[in-house]
């Protein structure tokens, strides 16, 4: 992976919502055909993780990439790339905390990069929809 692309995506804590923004395009569970979002992602346990933040409800995201969890990651603020990569969904209990405390913890910090009313408090995302990334 090219040094460029790489420090794109292991954003450090400092980083703001420009370079926490991505698209990213998932194969429809029911239409088979290609569905392009922006979403955020996030850095935690060294690893690069989707969530669905404090809501709970259903995403769409989520629910394809667990039909079909091969897509493509799209860096699109400064440098471009698209990544093809694969979700695995997060469901122990323990590492699910532990991340989304990583990720709570990042977004409480002075400069907001999720620009979400802060303190955002874990007991809030402990219900989301969380997959790690891996890059093919």
């Amino acid at each position: 992976m090219d040094a460029a692309v790489r420090a794109a995506i292991e954003i450090a804590p400092a980083a703001g919502t420009r370079e926490r923004i991505i698209d990213l395009t998932t194969t429809g569970r029911r239409t088979g055909r290609p569905r392009r979002i922006d979403i955020f992602f996030y850095r935690a346990s060294g690893r690069t993780c989707l969530c669905s933040g404090t809501s709970g409800r259903p995403t769409s995201w989520y629910a394809n990439l667990m039909a079909h969890p091969d897509f493509t990651f799209h860096l699109k603020p400064g440098i471009r790339a698209d990544l093809p990569a694969r979700a695995v969904p997060v469901t122990d209990e323990e590492e699910r905390r532990r991340i989304i405390t990583e990720i709570v913890t990042d977004l409480n910090q002075p400069h907001n990069p999720g620009t979400l009313a802060q303190p955002t408090h874990v007991r809030d995302w402990l219900d989301s929809r969380l997959a790690r990334v891996t890059f093919l």
